[in-house]
C-alpha cells in the first residue's frame, strides 16, 4: 500500500456518519465541535460539584460578614425570705432579666469580609480548575479512541492486502506455479492479521465505551482525514509564561497564600478578645425595689490565643512555600510538554518518511515475487515491516496532534470556557 494513501484513510466510527470534507475551515481538526464539548463539560459531575461549592462559599461569606456574635437573653427568678428580728418572716417573689451581645472590635469585621470574598474567589478558581481538568481528561480519552480507531483501520487495510495476496498465491498453487507451503504461509499471515484486527476492534470499542460513560452526549464521529500536525509556534519561554498566566492550579495556590495571610492577620487581632456588653433589669422585694444597670465583660487572653496566632503565622509561611513549589512544578511540566510536542512533530516526520520508504520497498518486493525473483518469506517480512511502520506513523501523527492540543489547552488557547457562568449561578 502506498503511504500517500495514509492521508486519505477512513477511520472506523462507532456512531453517526463521516463528517467534514476538509480541514481548511476547521479551527481544531480531529476534535469534536467546541459547542458540544462545552455542553458535555458543563454536565460533568465534577464540574457541577465545583459550581455548587461556589454557592457554599457565598453563604459562608455572608456568615463571616454577619459575624459569630449574637444577642443573648437571660431570664431568672428567685424567692427572697426575710426574717427580721422585730417582725414576722417575709417572702418576696423576685425576677431579673438581661440582654447582652459580644461586640466585634474595629478591624475584625473588615478582615472577615475579605476572608469571605477570598473563599468565593477560591471556589470560582476551583470551578475553573475542575473544568480544565475535565477538558484535559476528555482530550486524552478522545485521542485514545482516535488512536485505537487508527489501529483498527490499519489492520483492516493490512488484512485486505494479505487476503488479496493469499488468494493470488492460492490461484498460483492451483496452476502449479507456487508450492503448497507458500499457500499455507500466506494463510497463516492472513490469520495473524485477522487476530490483530479483532484485538484492535476490541480496544477501539473499549475506548469508545469509556468515552460514552465518562462524557455522555459526546458524539463519537471520527473525521475522514487525520490532519497533518503543525510545528509548535513560539519559543519555550512564551509558552511557559502563557501557561503560568492561565494556570488554575497556580491561582489556587496564590489564593490559599492570600487566605493564610488573612487568617494570620485575623488570628493576630483575636489576641485582643471581643468584649461583651449587656443591660439588665430586676424586680426585688415584690416590686419595692427596681434595679436597672449595664455591664461589660472582657475575657482575659491567655496562652491559647498567642499559640493560635503563632500557628496562623507559620501556616501563612507554609502556604507561601507551597505556592513557590507549585510555580516550580508547573514551570517544569510546561517545559516538558513543550519539548514533548516539538519532539513529537519531528518524530512524526521521521516516522512518515520511514513508512513511505518501507511501503515502497514492500511494493517492490511484491513485484519481484510475482516475477519469481524473490521468496514469499521476504514478501511477508516486507509487508509486516511496512504495516508496523505505517501504524507507528499514524499513531505518532495523532500523538503530535494531541500534544500540540494539550499545549494549547493549558495555555487557554483551546476550549477556553472560563468566562461561562457556572450552572446555577
Amino acid at each position: 500500500m502506498k503511504f500517500g494513501h495514509y492521508f486519505r484513510l477512513a477511520l472506523p466510527f462507532l456512531v453517526g456518519g463521516i463528517g467534514g470534507s476538509g480541514f481548511a475551515a476547521e479551527v481544531a481538526p480531529n476534535l469534536p465541535p467546541s459547542e458540544i464539548v462545552a455542553r458535555v463539560l458543563r454536565e460533568n459531575l465534577s464540574v457541577q460539584a465545583a459550581a455548587g461549592q461556589i454557592r457554599v462559599e457565598e453563604a459562608n461569606r455572608n456568615r463571616l460578614e454577619a459575624g459569630p456574635h449574637e444577642w443573648n437573653v437571660r431570664l431568672g427568678g428567685q424567692q427572697r425570705r426575710s426574717a427580721p428580728t422585730t417582725g414576722p418572716e417575709e417572702r418576696f417573689n423576685e425576677w431579673n432579666a438581661a440582654i447582652e451581645r459580644p461586640l466585634r472590635l474595629p478591624g475584625k469585621g473588615g478582615v472577615d469580609g475579605e476572608l469571605g470574598a477570598n473563599g468565593v474567589a477560591l471556589a470560582e478558581t476551583a470551578h475553573g480548575d475542575a473544568l480544565h481538568e475535565a477538558s484535559r481528561n476528555l482530550l486524552k480519552s478522545w485521542f485514545t479512541w482516535l488512536k485505537e480507531s487508527a489501529g483498527a483501520a490499519q489492520w483492516s487495510e493490512q488484512l485486505a492486502l494479505l487476503d488479496k495476496q493469499a488468494k493470488g498465491i492460492e490461484r498460483r498453487h492451483q496452476l502449479g506455479d507456487a508450492a503448497r507451503l507458500e499457500s499455507i504461509q500466506a494463510e497463516a499471515a492472513l490469520a495473524q492479521a485477522e487476530a490483530q484486527l479483532a484485538q484492535a476492534r476490541v480496544r477501539q470499542q473499549t475506548a469508545g465505551e469509556d468515552l460514552r460513560r465518562r462524557y455522555p452526549g459526546l458524539p463519537l464521529v471520527a473525521q475522514n482525514v487525520i490532519a497533518e500536525p503543525l510545528p509548535v509556534d513560539g519559543n519555550e519561554a512564551d509558552w511557559i509564561n502563557a501557561i503560568l498566566e492561565h494556570s488554575h492550579e497556580l491561582e489556587l495556590a496564590r489564593g490559599e497564600t492570600q487566605r493564610a495571610q488573612l487568617l494570620a492577620g485575623r488570628s493576630s487581632r483575636d489576641r485582643l478578645p471581643d468584649p461583651t456588653i449587656g443591660f439588665h433589669v430586676s424586680r426585688e422585694r415584690a416590686g419595692e425595689d427596681k434595679v436597672f444597670g449595664a455591664y461589660i465583660s472582657i475575657p482575659l487572653p491567655g496562652g491559647a490565643r498567642r499559640a493560635g496566632s503563632d500557628a496562623a503565622q507559620a501556616q501563612a509561611d507554609v502556604a507561601g512555600r507551597r505556592e513557590a513549589a507549585t510555580t516550580q512544578k508547573i514551570t517544569a511540566e510546561s517545559a516538558t510538554l513543550y519539548q514533548s510536542a516539538n519532539a513529537a512533530f519531528s518524530t512524526w516526520q521521521a516516522s512518515r518518511s520511514a513508512a513511505e520508504r518501507l511501503g515502497r520497498a514492500a511494493d517492490m518486493t511484491a513485484r519481484a515475487y510475482q516475477l519469481g525473483e524473490g521468496s514469499l518469506n521476504d514478501l511477508l517480512a516486507a509487508r509486516r515491516q511496512a504495516n508496523e511502520a505505517q501504524l507507528a506513523a499514524r499513531l505518532m501523527q495523532l500523538e503530535a496532534l494531541e500534544l500540540r492540543y494539550r499545549l494549547q489547552l493549558d495555555a487557554h488557547r483551546l476550549w477556553d470556557f472560563d468566562e461561562e457562568k457556572p450552572v446555577g449561578q
